[in-house]
């Protein structure tokens, strides 16, 4: 009798509740840290500015997904819906802290910060930007809007992408060198994306030629 072929393992893949309890970390620890006092001489702005920084360094990973599993075959996409809320939930949080903490919910300071501030202005629209990429992060809404659609809509995330990192080069008044490096990394992985699509449309050009 022949021998049954063995099963193929599956390999490990890490559950997406993980990243969420890992992604949450920073923000724990943070609020751990300004109840305790431990945020420096200006315990809000910091609190603000590394909940903002981190929904960017969310943002950027959700963004080098594709690029990953283009070019170096490391598949994380079961990862990046999971990512891109991670996106969300910090970027409510840095918006929360400026509200409640910076502003004391005081709407005419906040809307005159909006209309003066550039940097105020450009944050807020991409947090606009973000919520309906986060309120459509499920599968009954690819369901309901169709895949074309739904691809379109979540499409604006480079939009969000190229939003939050002018955020940041705005915010600090001397550019020093970390959001430069943040800009850069936005700029190199929209751009392989502009590549990419330019070569698609390119190619069957070159082919009927």
């Amino acid at each position: 009798m022949a021998n049954k072929a063995a099963p193929i393992a599956k390999p490990f893949q890490v559950p997406k509740i993980a990243l969420y309890v890992i992604g949450f970390i920073p923000a724990v620890w943070l609020f751990y840290q300004g109840v305790n006092d431990r945020l420096g001489a200006d315990p809000m702005r910091y609190l603000e500015q590394a909940l903002g920084l981190w929904a960017l360094r969310f943002l950027i990973a959700t963004l080098m997904v594709t690029p990953l599993r283009q070019l170096f075959n490391v598949n994380l996409l079961r990862y990046r819906r999971a990512l891109g809320l991670l996106t969300f939930y910090y970027a409510v949080l840095h918006l929360t802290t400026y509200l409640v903490l910076d502003q004391g919910l005081d709407w005419a300071a906040i809307g005159g910060d909006i209309v003066k501030r550039p940097y105020i202005t450009i944050g807020m629209a991409t947090f606009v930007i973000l919520i309906p990429l986060a309120v459509t992060s499920n599968n009954a809404s690819i369901r309901r809007l169709g895949g074309q659609a739904w691809a379109r809509l979540h499409k604006l995330v480079y939009v969000a992408a190229i939003g939050a990192a002018l955020h940041f080069l705005l915010v600090v008044k001397s550019w020093p060198m970390e959001p430069i490096v943040y800009a850069a990394i936005v700029a190199v992985l929209l751009g392989y994306r502009l590549a990419r699509a330019l070569n698609r449309r390119a190619v069957p050009k070159r082919q009927a030629a």
